[in-house]
Formats: structure tokens, C-alpha cells, sequence
């Protein structure tokens, strides 16, 4: 298996283990070969298509190693056109009972978190985003995704979880994941000062 492609192919069409495994090679996919223009096509295709592909997945397993080949790759999807939108599946992952999909999700949100939030962690340096995301669009993509975060724990609340002081010591479940998103998205919305 020497392309992301073929990864992606043996993840969706080969039996338990082989898919496993090919999940486990898109790293190694990713960074050998570097510069090829082709991989990045691919990445580009592999990404926008992922929540077309996942909802054709019917097995736990197979879901998973696709969610999981998908966060190795997702950093180098195109954000220009439209930085959020994976999230509604990104929230679907969220709320999976799958732990290693729903960290998955978490990373992929950080990941995304980060570009929308340049303008606030470095307000004096405007030349760094002058050609990425306005802040006023990336404003009310965070503003959105905050609102729709705290929905969404509202909705996955359970009155065990009060018992619980620190997001780190919550029990593992969506719950948890989506506070560990808000707390990542709280963090990079502080004020730097450099």
C-alpha cells in the first residue's frame, strides 16, 4: 500500500485486520513522498467526501478506522472555501459510543479551532491572517459552534455528571468529549498578549 488512496480503498473494502492496519498506514502514506502534488488531490477528495463515505459504513469497526485514518489527513483539507464544514459531522462523531471515534473528533476540532481563533490570540499581528478567514466570518463560526456545543451538552447531561469537578476526571463518554472541545475552544478565545 504505497498511496492514501489505496489506504483509504483497503480501509472501506477489506476485511477486519487488513483494514485495521491500513488505517494505521495513512501516517506513514501521508509523510513519505513528500511533495506530491497528486496526495494532496486526494487528501482534498478523501476529506470532503468523508461524511458521504462514514454514513455508508455500517460496521463499528470499519467506522472507526475510517474516522481515525480521516484525523491523520484532516489538517490538510482546503479551509479557504469553507473552514466549518465538516462540522455537523464532526458533532455526529461527537456523540458516538465509540471513544476512539469520538477523540478523533475532539483532535479534529482543535485542529479546527485553532485558524478561527488566530484573530484573538493575536490581535497585533493582522499580517498573519490578512489572506486566510475575516475575523467578523470567523467570529460568528466560533459564536455558532459555541452556541452549538453548549446545546449539545445540555442535551447530554446526566445528573451523575455534577458529581464531577474536573473535565478531566468525567467519565469517559460523549459528555466528556464535547467538554473537552468547549474547553479547548474557551482556551484559544483568551486574550494573548505578545
Amino acid at each position: 500500500m504505497a498511496t492514501i488512496k489505496e489506504c483509504f480503498d483497503a480501509i472501506l473494502r477489506d476485511e477486519r485486520e487488513e483494514s485495521r492496519l491500513a488505517a494505521r498506514k495513512v501516517s506513514k502514506a501521508l509523510y513519505s513522498s513528500q511533495g506530491d502534488k497528486t496526495k494532496f488531490q486526494e487528501i482534498a477528495v478523501i476529506v470532503a467526501r468523508a461524511p458521504e463515505t462514514y454514513s455508508r459504513i455500517s460496521e463499528d469497526w470499519r467506522q472507526e478506522n475510517f474516522v481515525m485514518a480521516v484525523s491523520v489527513i484532516y489538517f490538510l483539507h482546503d479551509k479557504k472555501s469553507q473552514p466549518d464544514f465538516l462540522f455537523p459531522w464532526f458533532f455526529q462523531l461527537l456523540q458516538h459510543s465509540n471513544g476512539y471515534i469520538r477523540h478523533a473528533a475532539v483532535r479534529m476540532f482543535a485542529i479546527e479551532i485553532g485558524p478561527l481563533t488566530v484573530h484573538i490570540r493575536y490581535p497585533k499581528h493582522q499580517s498573519m491572517f490578512e489572506d486566510k478567514l475575516k475575523p467578523e466570518q470567523a467570529n460568528i463560526i466560533l459564536n455558532s459552534l459555541f452556541v452549538s456545543l453548549n446545546g449539545l451538552l445540555s442535551a447530554l447531561w446526566q445528573p451523575k455528571y455534577k458529581r464531577y469537578k474536573y473535565v478531566d476526571s468525567l467519565p469517559p463518554s460523549p459528555y466528556k468529549s464535547v467538554q473537552m472541545v468547549l474547553a479547548e475552544l474557551e482556551d484559544s478565545c483568551q486574550q494573548q498578549s505578545f
